[in-house]
């Protein structure tokens, strides 16, 4: 096996980026205080080529240089908006019949690995901040709660790994097999 270089990997330009279909996959995040994990939500969702991110109250925006060293050019190709609150971002996205899923430990969450997508449906996953998650005011206005299996002493991950590991996961499901 022969590592690949870069010239090599077939990436889109920031033009052909805008122009794909997108995944239909909506990230919230809300509150996230580390402006390293907001970047590389950025990272991630350029990589799946999600639809769009929502920066909800006190999570900060592009342009940024502490986003920037982890988001690597990606606030340039991923569209992102910010709203102050995320109640009426998770509304919204109801009134538009996408599904609004926070990714948290709550009462009869559906584990990540159980969870089906339905081809042609659109998807949104809210991220709640580091220290205390998903808001439970969020929790209650979203259609469904999604848990991360930890089988570990820790029963928290990360909310950049979360992310990728959420994503990840309907990203292949959506997708595979076609």
């Amino acid at each position: 096996m022969r590592k690949l270089e870069n010239s090599e990997l077939d990436r889109k330009s920031i033009e052909a980026f805008k122009k794909s279909e997108k995944t239909p996959i909506i990230i919230v995040l809300d509150d996230v205080r580390s402006l390293h994990n907001i970047g590389s939500v950025f990272r991630t969702a350029d990589a799946f080529l999600i639809e769009k991110i929502y920066l909800c109250g006190i999570t900060a925006t592009p342009p940024n240089k502490e986003i920037h060293k982890t988001a690597l050019g990606a606030t340039e190709t991923v569209t992102w908006e910010h709203i102050g609150n995320v109640i009426d971002v998770i509304e919204n996205l109801k009134r538009d019949k996408i599904t609004t899923l926070a990714i948290e430990q709550v009462e009869s969450a559906l584990f990540l690995q159980d969870f089906k997508v339905t081809k042609g449906e659109k998807y949104a996953l809210v991220f709640g901040n580091e220290v205390h998650g998903v808001s439970q005011e969020a929790v209650a206005a979203c259609d469904g709660c999604i848990e991360i299996p930890q089988l570990g002493t820790k029963h928290s991950l990360n909310i950049s790994v979360s992310a990728g590991i959420a994503v990840w996961d309907l990203f292949q499901k959506l997708n595979w097999p076609k």
